[in-house]
């Protein structure tokens, strides 16, 4: 009977919370298929033309880098850089952002100063740093000579007598960027199915809630829907960034950053802003000490980051494939190292 008894206590599952879907289910959501755009509605030939701009390198200045250099998306959409190389190898100064999943952010870029995917498309392409092209004009001058996006600019925006601009750019990159969505196991647990998450995570998941981790960190993307100052709790001592102040110069806005989506964030190493968490653990302990003022325990710890490798999705991979880049023409400009 003791034998009995001892085995029947033993087969007790590690976690059982019966509340804990619904708690879940309240705080976050599943993943859409696509994110959609009123203003810039996604179709199968917006998508097929934002694909090839996204691996199109000749309209950086010397014709070397592309949107999937620095989000690479076979690489969870990002470059593992602490910060990219860009124009003659010169580093930006932020931590590049995967672009799976961005769509259902507030804003685009550490500090937001694009509010939407389509307005964040041309910001690398012409800062001097990163793409280093001149204008709109020269990547309009560089697309108009390429002969076969003209046909594909006009399947994709009809009814347009010169379709192939800047902005159009800007919209198929977008569209396709809205495509990148890669849901995982958190989706089926969300969904009802509470043995797509093991003990452990399900322990993690719900660490991670009794935290109070999702006061940031909640919605589609756990986490991308909202600005919070870095060092919320205790002040980031040396902190030299000033965040979204930059852009608005609102004394508010100091050192205060688009919160990250945790989706793929076991992917996407380094962390922060500045790329100076190496690791996943060392992100969560980060995080415990200056936004919620707490020494997390090793346990603790080990128990988020259960959790948060749940949320690494499948990488679409006809989408990730690179495309085949259509030939140049005899006016196309050639590259510019200067």
């Amino acid at each position: 009977m003791r034998s009995f008894l001892l085995t029947t206590v033993l087969a007790v599952p590690a976690f059982a919370d019966p509340s804990l879907l619904e708690r879940a289910q309240t705080t976050f959501k599943p993943l859409p298929t696509v994110f959609e755009s009123k203003e810039n509605p996604v179709t199968p030939d917006k998508v097929a033309l934002g694909k090839m701009l996204y691996f199109e390198k000749r309209v950086s200045k010397n014709q070397d880098i592309s949107c999937n250099s620095c989000h690479d998306l076979t690489k969870s959409g990002v470059d593992g850089e602490v910060t990219s190389p860009g124009h003659k190898k010169v580093r930006g100064g932020r931590n590049s952002p995967t672009t799976f999943n961005a769509g259902n952010h507030i804003a685009q870029f550490w500090d937001g100063r694009a509010a939407t995917l389509e307005d964040q498309a041309m910001g690398p392409v012409t800062n001097p740093v990163e793409m280093a092209m001149a204008g709109k004009e020269q990547v309009e001058k560089v697309l108009q000579s390429i002969p076969a996006y003209g046909p594909m600019f006009k399947k994709a925006f009809p009814g347009e007598e010169q379709p192939v601009t800047a902005a159009n750019f800007a919209k198929a990159v977008g569209a396709f960027e809205r495509t990148l969505v890669t849901p995982s196991k958190f989706d089926k647990y969300l969904g009802g199915d509470e043995k797509a998450l093991s003990d452990a995570e399900k322990k993690g998941l719900q660490t991670f809630m009794d935290l109070g981790c999702i006061s940031c960190h909640n919605g589609q993307g756990v986490g991308g829907g909202m600005f919070q100052r870095l060092g919320f709790a205790v002040p980031v001592k040396d902190l030299k960034d000033q965040g979204r102040f930059d852009v608005t110069k609102k004394e508010a806005d100091r050192f205060v950053f688009r919160v990250p989506s945790l989706r793929n964030i076991a992917k996407t190493a380094p962390y922060m802003h500045d790329g100076s968490q190496k690791t996943l653990p060392e992100m969560v302990t980060y995080m415990g000490k200056y936004q919620l003022n707490k020494e997390l325990k090793p346990d603790e710890v080990t128990a988020v980051v259960a959790f948060l490798n749940s949320l690494s999705g499948d990488l679409p991979k006809a989408i990730s494939a690179s495309p085949k880049m259509p030939p140049s023409g005899k006016d196309t400009p050639k590259p510019d190292p200067t």
